[in-house]
């Protein structure tokens, strides 16, 4: 799949999960449903439902507004740089968050997506500093960037916000990219014209900077050359190689 074709894919499936959540809200809002029976509350059975629904539910419509942009951007990052990681990794990060929450946080009801946009974050920040590939080190720079406040928001600030959303969504995105950055396939590296190696020859004069002589060859070795003569021969400007050298070819620079 080409770049294009794959980032389009990336956006319409954050755009069409964001649309989601405020078709949820906005029928909230018409028909005046009580939606807090689909959060989390802590250590209930009741409660424990909210483990699986609590993301699509907002307190208000600013809570729903701040929520939108990052999951439409981190949610396209992550499934447009992992394709093969980025589903276990959503599921993952909305399931343990909820359940950390679930067994910790205080006694209130916990909603909203902002959990599961802490964990895609940390995701990206761990994968990216232990892959170190141009495309994971690019992805994590544009998510730090943008969002880089959610290293600090995982610790509490207003009681109003649910800091153990966070704090659980972050852990479970830190521990995905610890188990899951290998799976991804790194991008081919580009190499360019000039990053040749010693192997290869230059196209223009090619070997002709070389003077090669074959110790295995009897016919260009002489016979009794002795080791102290071979300073002399070598100001001389002859090509000479020791007949006790072993059998590899060695390149000599002759004296002009």
């Amino acid at each position: 799949m080409n770049f294009s074709k794959r980032l389009s894919n990336s956006i319409l499936a954050s755009t069409v999960f964001v649309l989601i959540l405020w078709c949820i809200k906005s029928a909230e809002i018409l028909f005046t449903i009580d939606m807090h029976m689909f959060a989390v509350y802590p250590q209930t059975l009741n409660g424990s439902v909210g483990i699986i629904t609590a993301p699509f539910i907002h307190g208000s419509l600013e809570h729903i507004f701040s929520n939108s942009l990052p999951l439409l951007v981190l949610l396209t990052a992550l499934f447009y740089g992992y394709p093969k990681t980025r589903i276990r990794v959503l599921i993952s990060v909305w399931l343990l968050s909820g359940v950390g929450v679930w067994l910790f946080a205080r006694d209130a009801y916990h909603l909203g997506a902002s959990g599961v946009t802490h964990g895609i974050f940390f995701y990206l920040l761990v994968v990216g500093i232990l892959r170190r590939d141009k495309s994971s080190i690019g992805i994590m720079m544009i998510a730090f960037f943008m969002y880089g406040g959610m290293t600090m928001s995982i610790f509490p600030r207003e009681p109003d916000i649910s800091f153990e959303y966070h704090l659980f969504g972050g852990i479970a995105g830190a521990f995905s990219g610890l188990l899951w950055h290998r799976l991804d396939p790194k991008p081919a590296v580009k190499r360019y014209p000039w990053e040749r190696t010693n192997d290869e020859e230059d196209p223009i004069i090619k070997d002709e900077w070389r003077v090669v002589v074959n110790s295995s060859d009897s016919s260009e070795v002489p016979n009794n050359l002795k080791k102290n003569d071979l300073k002399t021969a070598l100001d001389e400007g002859e090509t000479i190689a020791d007949q006790n050298t072993s059998s590899h070819s060695i390149v000599i620079a002759r004296k002009d």
